[in-house]
Order: structure tokens, then C-alpha cells, then sequence
């Protein structure tokens, strides 16, 4: 052997040693927290401006359950306005010209959501109190003397408008809703209301109603082949501003002007316009782009045609504005698929930025979590699938981790770069995850979103088992050890993954799952009624011969196809999957000999609202992911 390749030799396992006493040291700074710690980081929501600008509105879950708070603006303090321990209060709005304040609540989870004053006193008024009436908040009416809300009262199936004034609280009809659709915009005027009437889940009629006469203009055209969403009328009552895929892949912003009929386009961009709306004066334009599965932002100043420049906030991404009325100041909403949202108040004229709250756990390091990656990878038929990686620090090539398959709701939502606390805690113990957005899904064009349609459990499913291609070409990820976990629709995935695809996966955990299509769509609640049409022609009609796909695509009717172990995670109150579906689920796969892991909430509905819940629910799929797939 010569002296170069002795030294060739000598710097070579001298790289190697460093290289892997650095990730030695890694793994050793690297902290793993516990599921109580990850549920000891706090959620706000909402952020609404006082009458005096001094205070901002918002819910958080800091006690467990979600409460009202107020967010001092100059960051000095929060003060507790609720201490409910039974259901959570979601803050609505602060009243103009008093701290009094409307909130929202339904019973234990079950969606029949009314409107509650909260004096400065502490009294707890029901505004909306009938039995089943589902009611929501709307706006304030430019006098201040009153605000309006959307409610089904007259009829279980149909929203009407509503207005009530805040001297004695007596309500009265201003629109009533005979048109199919659902009310999504009101002029200050009260003279027009727009409608969204779905044709199919990606398809829709957008109609102006002229209330005094009843007299109907469609902004869609005859037989429309996109989507179409109002967005917010004018100050001045002159147009609305809404969006639409007319004509390409992407929706884009435009504007209906009242008056003449026409419409223009505003804004298009590569991507989804996703909202957009005025500030309280018609000052300023804010409108939020879907970007790859990420917000951006953009304010437009309307009188000088100019986009605001927004503040750099480092380790975050602004995802919502809320401008206050006297057009002053601005509420900034700002996370990362590692940083839960933190709150920020910012000053148009002096440029001051106050950050009101702090999300994360103190105990917690922000660089022991992991920032989401977008990849893309090609399913069976080379269609690109876009996806959110998180791989755990502690992954290597020596050191391959188990990964799990993540399956968002819908069935067209999307797996997007928000904090997750749940991935964050099962990343930080040593399991990637991908988020699969397939097709089907939301934000990457109206094609890619329709794939799904009528072919669930079947195209979509293969893009899910098709990500273990792509985790095959990962040196770090051991693709004999992948399960599959998600909720709602997710959770549906799960099941047919393991019905349909039953060597496919080695574990599934379902999260507030469909298992019956059959029974999920004759139990669509009554306040569904515009939708339902819609998800029939999306999903099958139950009560025709749809019936007999709808069938072959429901897990439960082919439990006895699960091999694999499986975690159920139901709420009681659910009124989109009844429990008995999970109950009919469980017991079903257990007569296969299957271990199974059922968590009943008799607490909850379609989703989590209390702390102590994630926590049971959430540390007990780790603990099920530790015994059969780790």
C-alpha cells in the first residue's frame, strides 16, 4: 500500500468518524417531550379589535378548553374574560362601542353552534336560543346599532338573515333564504345578499339576490363548469369581490359590479386566490393566496393602488390580517410547521410591531421540532402527488425510522405547512411522516381536484401506497415498517387502506373516520341540505344504484379483509360519522382476531375541543404505534 492511499485511508474514516460523532451529538442535545408537554403549548384564535383599539378579542385553549381572552395591543398583559369548563366559547366579535362581547358555542361537539352575549358584568345571555337552531355571525351594520347573522330556525335545512339590535336584542328577518343555496355575503345596504348554490364540490352557481324584490342575477353562467366564491361586497355597496376558476386551473379574484352587471377580473395568479376582503373603510384589500400548500399574504392600499409592504417576521409566516375599523392598526396571525401561531399587532404609521402571546411551551426548545419539506412524487399513472415531509432528527442511514402515511379530511382538503402538534410529537419521538395530498385535493388546480370524483377509495387510495416508491428512495426511512393514520376523510383512507389494501401497510389509525358511506351519506345533517347534492354528485347517491359502489368502497362491509392492527378514534357526539359506524368498525375486526385500540370520546364530535381529550387520545396512538409498528 503507497502513502497516498494510507492517507486516502486516513482521511476518509476520519471523515466518517466525525460524521457520525456529529450525529451522535445530535441525537444526544436532541430533547423528546411528552404528549402533555406538546398539549402544554396554547392555540389562539380569532383577534378582534376593541372599540378603543386597546385590546384584541381572541379564543384560546390555555385552561384545556377554549376560552375568552383579551390581548392588550401595546403587549403589556392578557386578561381572562371566561373561565367555562364544560363547552369551549369561540370569540365572535367585541361590541363597538363597549367591552361586551359575542361568542360562539354548540353542546359537547355536535355542530348546533348559537350566539351568546357576555357582559362586562360576566352574565351569559343566549341570543339564538331555539332547541336546534344553528346560528352564525355575520358582521356589524355600518350604524353600529345592530349586527347580522345567518340562522335555520324557520327551517332546519335553509339559512336565513337575521338582524338584532343591540338596545333591546330583538330580532328580525331581513332575507329570507328560498333559493336552495346558503347566504355568503350581505351588502351594508342590506339590499343585496349573495348566494352559493353547490352543484357538485367543485362546482357552483354564485347568485345576487335583490332582497326587496327577490329579483335574481347569476354571476356563473348557465350550466357552470367551475367554482365560484363570494368574497365581500364593497364599502360602497357599488360591487362584490369574489373568485372563480373560470376558464383555468386556478381561482382567481375578480369583481361584479352591481350596477352594469359586468364582471372584471382583479388579481390572478400561479396559484389559488383563497380569500379576500375589505377593511371597515374600503381602505385596504387583503386577500390570502394558497401557495404550495403555504399562505401568502398581500394587502392592497384600494386609494393609492399600491401593495402594502408587510413586516419580515423571522421563524414565521403571516397566514391572516385583521385590520382594525379605524384602519390603524392591523392583527397579524404568524406560525410555521414548527411554531404554533403566535399574535402581533402592528401600527400602519409608526411601523411598531408588538408581539401579543407566546404559543410554544417554554419548556420546549423550537429546534428540537421539525420544519414540514414539500416533495413531490409519481403515483401509478406518473400523476406528480405533492406531499409534506417531516423527517425526525434522530433519522439516519444507520438509524432508519418507521414512517407514517398521513391522509388529510375532505375528501378535497389539503395536508398544508401549519403546526401540528400531533406530528410534531410523533416526529420528535422518532416516526416520519409524509402528508399525501392526493389527488383529489385541494390548491394544485380544478383537475388535479376532480381526479377523485366518484373513484374514492380507489385512485386516491393508490396515490397514498404509491409514497412508499418515494420513502424507498430515502436512505433514512424503513419501508418495512409504514402505517397509514388520518381523520374524517382521512381516517375513511385508513380503512380501506387496510380493507382494500390489506399488505399495504403494517398499522392504521383512524381518526373520526367514515367506514359506511351508505349510512354517512342518508345521515347528512339537516343544515347540510345545499351541500348534500352536491357530495352526491361527488361521492354517490345513496338511494339510487350508487348504492352498490357506495357498497364496495364502505370498510365496514369488508372487515373481514383487516389483518393488520388498528386504532379507532370516535367522538360521541359526531353528527357527520355516527358512532355506531365505529362501534359496527370495531366489533368487526375484532371477529377477525385483530388487535384493535377503540377510544371513545362521550364528550366530542367530529374533531377535538378539550385538551385532556388530545391527550388521552393522541398518547395513546404513540403508545399503539410503539407496540406494533416500532
Amino acid at each position: 500500500m503507497n502513502k497516498l492511499t494510507m492517507i486516502s485511508i486516513a482521511l476518509l474514516c476520519s471523515c466518517l468518524f466525525a460524521c457520525k460523532n456529529e450525529k451522535a451529538q445530535e441525537e444526544e442535545t436532541l430533547t423528546q417531550y411528552s404528549i402533555e408537554e406538546f398539549y402544554n403549548n396554547i392555540n389562539y384564535s380569532g383577534g378582534y379589535f376593541s372599540h378603543d383599539e386597546s385590546k384584541l378579542l381572541v379564543s384560546s385553549n390555555a385552561t384545556g378548553i377554549y376560552n375568552l381572552y383579551a390581548l392588550h395591543t401595546d403587549g403589556s398583559r392578557i386578561d381572562t374574560l371566561s373561565n367555562n369548563e364544560d363547552e369551549s366559547w369561540f370569540a365572535e366579535s367585541y361590541f363597538p362601542n363597549d367591552d361586551r362581547i359575542l361568542f360562539s358555542a354548540d353542546k359537547g361537539g355536535n355542530e348546533i353552534s348559537h350566539i351568546y352575549l357576555l357582559d362586562t358584568d360576566q352574565n351569559v345571555t343566549d341570543l339564538t336560543p331555539a332547541e336546534n337552531e344553528k346560528a352564525s355571525f355575520i358582521g356589524w351594520s355600518k350604524d353600529l346599532k345592530s349586527f347580522k347573522y345567518t340562522s335555520n330556525k324557520r327551517d332546519p335545512q335553509f339559512f336565513d338573515i337575521y338582524e338584532m339590535d343591540i338596545e333591546n336584542f330583538d330580532s328580525k328577518m331581513i332575507f329570507e333564504n328560498n333559493t336552495g343555496g346558503n347566504p355568503s355575503g350581505i351588502s351594508d345596504d342590506h339590499k343585496y345578499v349573495a348566494i352559493n348554490k353547490p352543484i357538485t364540490t367543485s362546482i357552483n352557481e354564485l347568485i345576487i339576490v335583490e332582497v326587496e324584490t327577490g329579483e335574481q342575477t347569476k354571476i356563473s353562467p348557465e350550466n357552470p363548469t367551475a367554482s365560484y366564491g363570494a368574497q365581500e361586497f364593497s364599502a360602497d355597496n357599488k360591487s362584490l369581490l369574489y373568485t372563480t376558476n373560470e376558464g383555468s386551473q386556478f381561482t382567481y379574484l375578480s369583481k361584479f359590479d352591481l350596477a352594469s352587471g359586468e364582471s372584471e377580473k382583479v388579481v390572478e395568479t400561479d396559484w389559488d386566490v383563497w380569500y379576500a376582503n375589505f377593511s371597515w373603510e374600503g381602505t385596504y384589500r387583503v386577500m390570502g393566496i394558497n401557495e404550495d400548500a403555504n399562505t401568502t399574504v398581500k394587502i392592497t392600499n384600494t386609494k393609492e393602488s399600491a401593495e402594502v409592504e408587510l413586516p419580515k417576521i423571522k421563524g414565521g409566516n403571516i397566514n391572516g390580517v385583521g385590520i382594525s375599523k379605524s384602519e390603524n392598526k392591523m392583527r397579524l396571525s404568524v406560525g410555521s410547521s414548527k411554531s404554533p401561531t403566535n399574535i402581533y399587532v402592528y401600527d400602519f404609521e409608526s411601523k411598531e410591531l408588538n408581539k401579543l402571546t407566546e404559543s410554544l411551551n417554554p419548556e420546549m426548545d423550537r429546534e428540537d421540532l421539525v420544519e414540514g419539506e414539500v416533495v413531490r412524487y409519481p403515483s401509478f399513472d406518473d400523476l406528480e402527488i405533492p406531499s409534506i415531509l417531516y423527517r425526525p432528527h434522530q433519522a439516519s442511514a444507520e438509524n432508519k425510522v418507521p414512517v407514517l402515511v398521513w391522509v388529510h379530511g375532505g375528501p378535497g382538503g389539503q395536508t398544508r405547512l401549519n403546526y401540528s402538534p400531533l406530528i410534531q410529537y410523533l416526529v420528535n419521538h422518532g416516526y416520519a411522516i409524509i402528508g399525501v395530498n392526493n389527488r383529489g385535493s385541494s390548491g394544485y388546480g380544478k383537475t388535479f381536484n376532480r381526479l377523485d370524483d366518484q373513484k374514492h377509495g380507489e385512485d386516491d387510495l393508490m396515490d397514498c401506497i404509491y409514497a412508499k416508491d418515494y420513502l424507498a428512495t430515502l436512505d433514512w426511512a424503513d419501508t418495512s415498517r409504514v402505517g397509514i393514520i388520518g381523520g374524517s376523510y382521512g381516517g375513511y383512507m385508513v380503512m380501506a387502506a387496510l380493507a382494500f389494501q390489506p399488505d399495504a401497510f403494517e398499522v392504521g389509525v383512524n381518526i373520526f373516520g367514515v367506514t359506511n358511506w351508505i349510512r354517512t351519506l342518508r345521515s347528512i345533517p339537516s343544515w347540510w341540505e345545499a351541500q348534500k347534492t352536491a357530495l352526491y354528485e361527488e361521492l354517490g347517491n345513496p338511494n339510487t344504484d350508487d348504492s352498490v359502489r357506495l357498497y364496495r368502497i364502505s370498510p365496514l362491509f369488508h372487515a373481514d379483509k383487516i389483518t393488520k392492527p388498528v386504532m379507532v378514534l370516535q367522538g360521541s357526539n359526531d353528527p357527520r360519522v355516527l358512532q355506531v359506524e365505529s362501534d359496527e368498525m370495531v366489533q368487526n375486526v375484532k371477529d377477525n382476531g385483530v388487535p384493535v385500540e377503540y377510544v371513545l370520546f362521550p364528550d366530542e364530535g367530529h374533531g377535538f375541543r378539550k385538551k385532556e381529550n388530545e391527550i388521552k387520545g393522541y398518547g395513546q396512538i404513540k403508545v399503539f404505534l410503539d407496540e406494533y409498528l416500532k
